[in-house]
């Protein structure tokens, strides 16, 4: 099924997580192996893929966003508490929050400084929508190291979430990210 149902998620929505979840985890640990390598006459390059990669992940996760906005989300289990339902509200709200504010963060960096990382790939220039500032560059750039951090650990919480309905609950919550299988 392409679309989600009440009971499942549809092909697409289970691309968008899969995906942004292995390009979220490569951009963090690509952008961790970046601020720790010794400084090298190559380093604009690494920094400008990793720009490219994170205004992608900013599209798709505003297409992630607008998709689950389109279709049904699958309910949680009957019997789960109340109090649960709203943490899973909550900590996903989060994570979309988080993983725009990161990319959002990112893109203002690019623009502060000078150059700048506009250039898509070679292909076309992305308008940047903050002005050359250097001080507002390491603002930026501290502020989205920082929330790249906050991001791990929803990540976390969000596994730690899925392991704890595979193996304790037993619920097929994960199960319906993974397969085509309804509840």
């Amino acid at each position: 099924m392409i679309r989600n149902t009440r009971t499942g998620w549809g092909s697409v929505a289970r691309w968008f997580h899969w995906g942004l979840a292995l390009a979220i985890l490569g951009m963090i640990g690509f952008g961790w192996w970046m601020n720790h390598i010794p400084a090298r006459a190559d380093k604009f390059f690494y920094r400008s893929i990793h720009a490219d990669i994170g205004y992608v992940i900013l599209l798709l996760t505003v297409l992630r966003i607008v998709w689950r906005a389109l279709n049904p989300t699958p309910a949680l289990p009957a019997e789960t508490w109340r109090w649960q339902k709203i943490a899973a509200r909550v900590s996903h709200g989060a994570l979309y929050l988080v993983v725009i504010l990161v990319a959002m963060l990112g893109w203002a960096h690019s623009g502060a400084r000078t150059p700048n990382y506009s250039d898509f790939f070679g292909l076309f220039n992305v308008p940047q929508f903050t002005s050359p500032d250097k001080a507002a560059a390491g603002a930026y750039e501290d502020r989205h190291i920082f929330f790249a951090y906050v991001l791990l650990a929803l990540i976390a919480i969000h596994v730690i979430a899925a392991l704890w309905h595979h193996f304790v609950r037993r619920d097929r919550v994960v199960a319906r990210m993974v397969t085509d299988e309804a509840g």
